[in-house]
Formats: C-alpha cells, structure tokens, sequence
C-alpha cells in the first residue's frame, strides 16, 4: 500500500494529495466492512488474515498531509505497523466490534494513531518537508 501510494500520489499535484488520500481512504472502508464481514461469514473466522482492505485503509490515512519522501513512507510504514500490533486504547475496543466493522476499523484507528504521531514529527521539524 505504501508503494502504491507513493506512486500513484508522485504523479498529482501536492496540494491534491490530502484530498485523495482521504477520499481513498474513506472508499475503502466503505468497501472493507462489508466486503470483510461476508468474508468472515463465508470463511468462519474472525479476522481473516487472507484479508488485507483494513491494512489498506490504515496506511492511506497515516499520509494525509505527508510530503512524500523515502524517510516518510518508510517510517510511516513502520508507525503504522506498530500501532496495528500494538493497539492502543481505543484501536482494542474497536477491533471487538462484530464483523468487518471491527475488522475495518482498528486499522483506522492504528492509521490515526500513526497520521498523528507524522504530523508531529512534521511540526516539530524532526520530519523534513
């Protein structure tokens, strides 16, 4: 996800790239919790593995507003990812919320956590435009 969207955001114009990133973002959840709630009914599991929509929408919303540069995908990759497995409070409580819902939305959470902690670093210089 992060390498497509680095490639698909390098070729639109800079001051594009929250919007579709937030519009993309919100079309995959949109698309991710009913999608994965008939997966996990199909396939009597919880939170299929196999299922990978929730870790796309979570990546998009860690680069709203990020300038895109090696530094920052790779760390917001990585920020992303530890929140996932980490899941503070409230991204916990959300992935007990039935079906794709839950599914979808703990990944949201762990991308918010990550787009939080991008801005941060971005305002405070220690991530470079």
């Amino acid at each position: 996800t992060t390498i497509l969207w680095a490639l698909v955001a390098h070729w639109m114009p800079a001051n594009w790239r929250p919007a579709a990133a937030i519009t993309l973002a919100v079309c995959v959840v949109l698309i991710g919790i009913p999608a994965t709630t008939r997966v996990a009914r199909a396939s009597g599991l919880k939170d299929p593995q196999f299922v990978v929509i929730d870790e796309v929408a979570g990546q998009l919303i860690t680069f709203v507003g990020i300038p895109l540069t090696w530094k920052s995908l790779l760390l917001g990759f990585i920020l992303f990812r530890v929140f996932d497995i980490l899941k503070p409070p409230p991204v916990r409580q959300l992935e007990r919320i039935p079906e794709g819902a839950g599914i979808v939305l703990d990944d949201v959470g762990a991308g918010l956590y990550g787009l939080a902690v991008m801005h941060l670093l971005l305002h405070f210089g220690i991530l470079m435009k």
